[in-house]
């Protein structure tokens, strides 16, 4: 039996498509250093949870087959038996669900388990420990699958929203928890201006905690299609396994889902608009390589190779994006549509390399 107050697992099998051509399918964004630190996502993310953990033996990492020696790489002191291997990526319920199995296995029904996507950056990481332990005490005390809230800051329409509902009382060190009256996915900008006015709404931050048996009763009730079939074969079912992210397979369905509303600095660095967010001073240009420019600002400026040069005049509001033989150049309010591109050079054989 474990005696950390929960085992977290990193999810760690995403692809970062938004970060290309920085982020590719053997490097993606969780192999890189993108805050500043000089450490990789993954690397910050597993020692913010080594402390909760209580060490490397209790901390699990689920990847793709494909990124498995990237992660060995940069997590030496991980044990082998807790790198648990997708053999295909099927999204987020299955990398739940079997994680979720193994720890019962391991540990019993009763285990805390956390869920941290590898790509996320905390500012206070103190005070992220202590909201773990609060979510711990509430998954232990409460028939509760505990989703972390982000408080919002802005009116993000690039977000999940979750609606708070009855008031459940203080965990740990004093945080209130709320039973969750509904999740709303991205809404539009009105709507979000509307949610963020009453108090009650907070940013879906994709972390879970809750105990195994609890998750594994809910995800029988809900996907008996995704965890059936792991219960009976293991990680060997996910060839026929369906695509599901939790949000949809479970925490919109269950009618066990808490949150625990959170202010610790969070941002889930989804595209190179976060490095900005990151990263902006008083400067007209966020500059991670060698510019020059002439009436220019509100640019982003990134490249690889530190003798590379980037010449800009009369832009605004531009990322520029140098690495290898790969130049991206596109308007910050599009960055989402990288994807559509990446879809372009996936089809074109003479392309496919550069993925």
């Amino acid at each position: 039996m474990t005696h950390s107050p929960l085992i977290p697992v990193i999810l760690a099998g995403g692809k970062g498509e938004r970060f290309w051509p920085l982020s590719r399918r053997h490097r993606p964004k969780q192999f890189l250093s993108l805050d500043g630190s000089g450490r990789s996502l993954l690397q910050s993310t597993a020692e913010r949870l080594l402390e909760i953990a209580g060490g490397w033996q209790e901390l699990f990492v689920v990847t793709a087959a494909h990124l498995a020696d990237g992660v060995r790489e940069q997590l030496p002191n991980l044990p082998e038996a807790n790198l648990l291997v997708e053999p295909e990526g099927r999204d987020t319920a299955p990398a739940v669900a079997w994680s979720t199995l193994e720890i019962s296995r391991r540990y019993g029904r009763e285990a805390v388990v956390g869920f941290f996507p590898a790509d996320h950056w905390i500012a206070d990481e103190d005070k992220f420990r202590a909201t773990l332990i609060a979510a711990a005490d509430l998954a232990t005390q409460e028939t509760a699958i505990v989703t972390l809230g982000i408080a919002p800051t802005y009116p993000s329409t690039g977000y999940g929203y979750i609606q708070q509902g009855h008031p459940t009382g203080n965990y740990g060190a004093g945080f209130p928890a709320y039973q969750v009256d509904h999740f709303t996915e991205k809404p539009d900008r009105a709507t979000a201006a509307e949610f963020l006015a009453t108090g009650k709404f907070s940013w879906n931050s994709g972390m879970f905690v809750f105990r195994a048996g609890v998750a594994l009763d809910e995800l029988l009730t809900y996907v008996p299609e995704i965890l059936s079939p792991l219960e009976e074969q293991g990680v060997a079912a996910y060839p026929d396994l369906p695509k599901k992210s939790i949000d949809y397979a479970l925490m919109e369905k269950t009618q066990q889902a808490y949150v625990l509303p959170v202010a610790f600095g969070w941002d889930d660095l989804g595209d190179w608009n976060a490095i900005e967010r990151l990263l902006k001073g008083e400067d007209p240009n966020v500059e991670l390589a060698r510019h020059i420019g002439l009436d220019t600002q509100g640019a982003l400026f990134y490249a690889t190779d530190d003798d590379d040069l980037i010449v800009t005049i009369g832009l605004e509001d531009t990322v520029i994006v140098r690495d290898g033989k790969v130049t991206l150049i596109v308007k910050k309010d599009r960055t989402q549509e990288i994807k559509n591109v990446l879809k372009e050079i996936q089809a074109d054989p003479n392309l496919k390399h550069l993925l």
